[in-house]
């Protein structure tokens, strides 16, 4: 069963399947960065922070070939930088469902 998000209550907006999990990507806002002397660097100079988020959901992991069930290893709350994930709006807000393999490194 998928966990459930702090961000929507007792509710979650999808539940992802498998080994997939669903970010939200961070707000424009928090994709600026000012630079030591108050000028603002918009988001187009860092096009690496485009694919960084917040965990929402996770599934219930990937069987192996045995049947052995391997969870996902990334849990809600996690901030990840993530690539090729497949676009979900949701009541005017936008998510990604991203595969497991997909999420190339958590920040701690």
């Amino acid at each position: 069963m998928a966990k459930k998000s702090s961000a929507q209550g007792d509710r979650t907006i999808v539940r992802p399947l498998g080994d997939r999990v669903l970010i939200k990507p961070l707000a424009a806002e928090e994709l600026h960065t000012t630079s030591p002397s108050g000028i603002i660097i918009p988001e187009t100079a860092h096009d690496d922070k485009k694919d960084r988020g917040t965990v929402i959901a996770v599934g219930e992991g990937r069987y192996t070939e045995n049947g052995t069930l391997t969870p996902v290893r990334v849990s809600v709350g996690d901030s990840v930088i993530f690539q090729w994930g497949e676009k979900i709006e949701y009541n005017g807000e936008e998510y990604y469902l991203v595969s497991e393999g997909n999420i190339l490194a958590v920040f701690e």
